[in-house]
């Protein structure tokens, strides 16, 4: 093999070109990168971030490369569940800021050639929403309690929940309410926390709000609405119990049909400001059939692929799901998505560096050992394979700076699933950890110096902070600036068809059009390449021309 010395050893360009023009479906292979705004940058100094600390931030996006950003919630929220208890989707939740700072930071963005997308949460709102405290003051049998599942218990004096559905935090889906004499009355349904209400999405008033909902944000230059648990909105209004093995479609609340009119109604909506608005599910289903309905034409855009992101750390495993994502989508015309973690999951250096690398809710591994450097290697290998496939790609903020998952001190911790969990589940904090920006102790710039951030970050991340990497050529950081930059102006990543090329086992190898390959060596020795005339970018140094374990590389094949 002939090639030069990989490009991830020269320094990340200082500012990323600026394109003003953009295709009206950026979507579709676009760079996204998540922000979990309390844990972004805080820029009025009281611990949680802020827009304002996003806003003075968007010139590090800019030069990381992204094409879009996209916000959890930051609507007014009690935060039971870091945002997702929203009680007003037309206002910004005042720890964040105001619809004022809001609209300018999506015009700023938009300046720098940065889309938004928000994240909207349909199933249920806070208990606080003003419908829901309506519905709760008028009493059963009044017409405020039909936006939501009200119902009367079942077994003597309706002590017993209405049926067996569970709370995705653990426990019945169900509370019974209390009357302002004390006596106990209808039970009402949260898929979710308590404080979590599910709406009932076939009265009238809950479909109008939402459609109008939408308009609001697509008014203010909103690009994108990512829709939060898309396949749990609709019930049987029979509310039964949960089926032994449920056929397709047919579970009481996952996937029912009426969704797709739903999703249909807000596609119009999104077609009505222009080619260049989209709609994106979070649709958690293990059926590719019925996945695949989901993005069929006139339905949402895209879907994210979990299927990816829980993958285990191994060739076979991975090429079956890369193999699977690009058929599903392939046969509904639309583009795939590729997410390697988010604000729901182990930090991917972390997970990697475990001796079993894949990721469930229901099997998560607390306090397993993990080998650092290990999971860093592969964790860089991983951003550069998901950054070379067809497709959108998605990356959750902190991930370009290689942070680890961090313990959270019981006395600190914030997430509803530890507490439902009766202290068992240590929940999602250690991914939502506030960023490191710069210097050599907590806060790392993300505050104020002195100021106690709303979870506390370790000691240890002086080295990984945005200004540490960002004058070093072979940090993570730089890596994933040149991947972009890479991504975003090579022909054969933008148009380029995809073909696996012939390998030994443990080895994923594959082009992208005539003048691109990506290789990762997911075994224990290094391993020879393709011929190749020049190397695009390495994730490791290359050892006389061999791909090291563990590591990725992009090159120009010459055969």
């Amino acid at each position: 093999m002939t090639a030069t010395e990989p490009r991830q050893s020269e320094p990340a360009p200082a500012a990323l070109p600026v394109f003003t023009e953009r295709p009206a479906d950026w979507w579709r292979s676009a760079a996204i990168y998540q922000i979990y705004p309390r844990s972004f940058a805080d820029a009025n100094g009281d611990g949680t971030g802020d827009l304002a600390g996003v806003r003075a931030h968007l010139t590090y996006l800019r030069d990381l490369g992204v094409d879009a950003i996209w916000f959890t919630p930051w609507f007014p929220s009690p935060m039971a569940d870091g945002g997702y208890d929203v009680t007003d989707y037309r206002a910004i939740d005042p720890v964040f800021g105001d619809l004022a700072e809001a609209e300018a930071l999506i015009q700023d963005a938009l300046e720098l050639g940065i889309r938004t997308i928000i994240d909207v949460v349909p199933n249920h709102v806070s208990d606080q929403h003003r419908w829901f405290r309506a519905a709760v003051e008028a009493g059963p049998g009044a017409p405020e309690r039909d936006r939501f599942w009200f119902r009367d218990g079942r077994g003597p004096g309706g002590e017993q929940p209405p049926n067996d559905w569970t709370s995705e935090f653990g426990g019945p889906a169900w509370t019974r309410l209390t009357g302002p004499d004390g006596v106990p009355e209808q039970w009402y349904l949260h898929l979710f926390s308590a404080e979590q209400p599910d709406l009932n999405w076939q009265h009238e008033d809950v479909r109008r709000e939402h459609e109008e909902i939408l308009r609001f944000w697509f008014d203010r230059a909103v690009a994108g609405i990512r829709i939060d648990s898309a396949a749990l909105l609709a019930k049987d209004p029979a509310l039964p119990d949960v089926p032994v093995d449920p056929r397709p479609g047919e579970h009481p609340y996952v996937d029912r049909e009426e969704l797709q009119e739903i999703y249909r109604g807000w596609r119009r909506i999104a077609q009505e400001y222009g080619p260049d608005r989209a709609l994106i599910g979070e649709v958690w289903l293990p059926d590719t059939s019925r996945f695949i309905r989901y993005l069929r034409p006139g339905v949402l855009h895209a879907a994210f692929n979990f299927d990816f992101m829980t993958a285990p750390w191994d060739a076979t495993a991975l090429r079956t799901s890369i193999e699977t994502t690009l058929r599903v989508h392939g046969e509904a015309g639309a583009p795939a998505t590729w997410v390697l973690s988010n604000h729901d999951v182990t930090r991917l250096v972390t997970r990697y560096g475990r001796a079993d690398t894949a990721f469930a809710f229901e099997t998560k591994r607390f306090g397993t050992p993990t080998d650092r450097e290990l999971g860093e290697r592969r964790a860089r290998a991983a951003a550069m394979l998901a950054m070379a496939l067809p497709g959108a790609y998605y990356l959750y903020q902190g991930e370009e700076l290689g942070l680890d998952e961090a313990d959270i001190p019981p006395e600190r911790v914030q997430d509803p699933m530890h507490f439902r969990s009766g202290g068992v589940d240590p929940g999602r904090d250690g991914c939502r950890v506030p960023l490191p920006w710069s210097g050599d102790r907590p806060p790392y710039g993300f505050s104020a110096p002195g100021t106690t951030t709303w979870l506390p970050q370790p000691e240890g991340w002086a080295r990984l902070t945005a200004q540490a990497q960002s004058a070093d050529p072979r940090s993570m950081l730089s890596l994933h600036r040149m991947a972009l930059l890479i991504r975003r102006t090579h022909p054969d990543l933008a148009t380029g068809d995809f073909r696996w090329i012939d390998t030994a086992p443990g080895i994923l190898a594959f082009r992208r059009g005539a003048h691109f390959a990506c290789v990762v060596n997911l075994t224990d020795a290094p391993v020879e390449l393709p011929h190749s005339d020049h190397v695009w970018l390495a994730s490791s140094p290359l050892e006389a021309g061999r791909l090291a374990p563990d590591a990725a590389v992009w090159l120009r094949p010459t055969t």
